[in-house]
């Protein structure tokens, strides 16, 4: 071989290890395998007024995880519940997200349950690029609270009217009073009432408001409202306000039918109303429910008392562990794909998100109390 050959295959063989390092050094290493828990958390108010409902919650939560994990879990990795207390209110709520999403650093929350808890949690999810399913949160403020903010339980735009076409129809009410507290969910549900029935033709006779976290007295509010002579009082409140208005209202002679929202669905409110609930009539989303998951949730709680949201909190417990099934932990993968869920079949019924995170439809059971039991409303 003569020496210029010899320069050429020399030059060559140079190229071909400065490209072989180039090319092996600018290779992107391979995705870490994901191992170890699936850290996933959960808020509602575990103790304090609306405790019945979150533990409720939490039950139906713990029923889907255990489940899950018996069958393998995500992909071989078992799913880790931390379980935050947010009280009802918004402070407590936020500094549980704080934990959840900055040290526990979950991939994403199922809660809370008021409304005024997961409007506290929603900035600091969005910062952090977790997802929230809130399985009983109805204020129709979510519905803008960011893009990683989902609900499977329907927004108070739908309650709100239908409780006001109830009012007026079935209920047969022309003057019509409004007794709220001042949560995110009173106000967002009020809202959309009031305009429902001006827009019905019905009059608004009087509008009394509380903080449903101080007030332990309702009479003056009450005494206004006898004075105003309506057909029909709607009460959007929390179990313990609820309580205390419906006895003072039967103190004061007050013989007016009440009309009340979902939050109504604890049995807590006719065990502490006693006779003074007598009568009442509340809507709650319909939330069929099998027969397995009613017989599981009472051999967990020791009773069959199934409150509102305990079939969404295990249908959001199971649509996460589908979709995280399919694109793993990473919190971006998981958002884009729950904007995808259509028809999902759960305990709770049909669910299909629309843009906003939101259920695209929602349907209403009408109860009523009869000789100290809930039964269904009929006219």
């Amino acid at each position: 071989m003569s020496s210029t050959m010899k320069w050429i295959v020399a030059v060559i063989v140079i190229i071909l290890i400065i490209a072989g390092v180039w090319y092996y050094g600018s290779k992107p290493s391979a995705a870490p395998i994901e191992t170890g828990p699936i850290k996933v958390g959960f808020v509602g108010p575990l103790t304090g007024d609306v405790a019945n409902v979150g533990l409720n919650n939490k039950a139906a939560v713990e029923l889907a995880v255990e489940a899950i994990n018996k069958e393998g879990g995500i992909n071989g990795r078992q799913i880790e519940m931390i379980y935050e207390d947010g009280k009802c209110d918004g402070a407590t709520a936020a500094t549980a997200a704080q934990k959840l999403v900055n040290i526990d650093k979950v991939t994403a929350i199922i809660g809370a349950c008021c409304s005024a808890e997961t409007l506290a949690m929603a900035p600091i999810a969005e910062q952090g690029k977790v997802v929230i399913i809130s399985p009983v949160s109805s204020s129709p403020a979510l519905s803008s609270a960011g893009d990683y903010i989902f609900r499977d339980y329907p927004s108070d735009s739908f309650q709100g009217s239908k409780a006001a076409v109830l009012a007026m129809g079935d209920l047969k009410a022309k003057n019509i009073a409004v007794l709220t507290c001042q949560s995110d969910w009173c106000a967002g549900i009020e809202k959309v009432f009031v305009e429902k029935i001006k827009a019905l033709g019905g009059k608004i006779v009087a509008e009394e408001k509380f903080d449903d976290k101080t007030t332990k007295d309702l009479k003056t509010q009450l005494t206004k409202i006898k004075a105003a002579k309506p057909d029909l009082i709607y009460f959007p409140a929390y179990s313990d306000s609820t309580i205390i208005g419906l006895k003072q209202a039967k103190e004061l002679g007050l013989k007016v039918q009440f009309l009340g929202g979902d939050a109504w669905d604890d049995p807590k409110i006719v065990e502490g109303a006693g006779k003074a609930a007598e009568g009442i009539v509340y809507l709650k989303p319909s939330a069929p429910a099998t027969d397995e998951f009613r017989a599981a949730m009472a051999a967990k709680l020791g009773n069959n008392e199934i409150t509102t949201g305990s079939p969404q909190a295990y249908d959001a417990a199971n649509i996460l562990a589908q979709v995280m099934k399919a694109f793993g932990s990473d919190s971006t993968k998981i958002k884009d794909a729950l904007y995808k869920v259509a028809n999902y079949q759960g305990v709770s019924g049909s669910i299909s998100f629309d843009q906003n995170g939101d259920l695209v439809d929602a349907n209403y059971d009408i109860k009523t109390v009869k000789d100290g039991k809930v039964i269904d409303f009929k006219p």
